[in-house]
C-alpha cells in the first residue's frame, strides 16, 4: 500500500482528521497483501474505469466508508455493479479488504485519499451513477463548520461527476447539518430533490443500519436522509 496516505500539502482545510487508531495484525496483513488486488494508487491521471474493473458497469462511489459494512453489503447484493470506496483510515480499509477476500467479491476497488482530490483528479465528468455520503463528520462546533464536506463547491464538483440521472444520497444524524445539506443541495441547479415533498427521504431500502445510526438512536438522535438526482439542462 505504497501510496495510501493522503498528501496533506495540496489542501489546507479538510473534512477529516487522520486518527491513529489501532490496526490489527490481520488488517495490516490485508493492507500489505491485498492492496495490489483491490487498491488504486491515489495519484495519477483520471481513471479508466473499464480497465480498472475489467468491464463496463454502473458505478457507485462511497465517500468515507468507515468499516465498509454498507459497501460490502451493496457489492454482494449487486455483482452487476462496480463499487469504488474512498476512505483515509487504514484500519477500516484493512477490514474491508479482508471481507472482500473472504467473500470472493471482485466488483470493489478502494482509494485511500481525500475524497475531494479523488473527484477532482481521478474521476472524469459524468462517470458516477450513484454517490453515497453516509454520516459525514458534522463538525458541530461553529468554528469548525468550514471543515464540513457538504458545501457549495463540493456539491458542484459532485454534480459534475454524476452521470445523467445519477443520484447523490446522503444521511446524517446531526439535524443542523441535515438542514444545511438540504439548503446547499437545493441551491444547485444541476440537482433535483427526489423527495416528493421537497425535503428529506425515508432511509433507502438498500442502506443497512450503520453503527453511526445505531449510536445515534441510542443517544436519541433522529436520522435524516437526502437523495438528489442529476438533471441535464436542455
Amino acid at each position: 500500500m505504497s501510496d495510501a496516505k493522503p498528501d496533506a500539502s495540496s489542501r489546507s482545510i479538510r473534512s477529516f482528521v487522520i486518527r491513529n487508531g489501532r490496526i490489527t495484525e490481520a488488517q495490516q496483513r490485508a493492507l500489505d497483501e491485498l492492496w495490489p488486488k483491490y487498491g488504486i494508487e491515489a495519484a495519477g491521471m483520471p481513471l479508466d474505469l473499464e480497465a480498472v474493473f475489467a468491464r463496463r458497469a454502473p458505478l457507485t462511489v462511497e465517500i468515507g466508508f468507515g468499516n465498509g459494512d454498507n459497501l460490502l453489503a451493496l457489492a454482494a447484493a449487486h455483482p452487476e455493479r462496480s463499487y469504488l470506496g474512498i476512505e483515509v483510515h487504514r484500519p477500516g480499509i484493512g477490514r474491508l479488504l479482508l471481507a472482500l477476500e473472504t467473500q470472493g467479491l471482485s466488483n470493489v476497488r478502494v482509494i485511500c485519499r481525500d475524497a475531494v482530490e479523488v473527484l477532482e483528479q481521478r474521476l472524469s465528468r459524468r462517470c458516477i451513477n450513484e454517490l453515497l455520503i453516509l454520516f459525514p463528520d458534522p463538525w458541530p462546533k461553529k468554528r469548525h463548520h468550514k471543515r464540513r464536506l457538504v458545501q457549495p463547491e463540493f456539491v458542484a464538483l459532485a454534480a459534475e461527476r454524476l452521470a445523467a440521472a445519477g443520484v447523490l444520497r446522503l444521511a446524517t444524524d446531526w439535524e443542523p447539518y441535515a438542514q444545511e445539506m438540504l439548503l446547499t443541495l437545493q441551491a444547485n441547479r444541476e440537482l433535483r430533490n427526489l423527495s416528493p415533498q421537497g425535503g428529506f427521504m425515508p432511509r433507502h431500502e438498500e442502506r443497512p443500519v450503520t453503527r453511526f445510526e445505531r449510536r445515534g438512536e441510542r443517544l436519541g438522535h433522529g436520522v435524516w436522509d437526502l437523495a438528489f438526482c442529476r438533471v441535464d439542462s436542455p
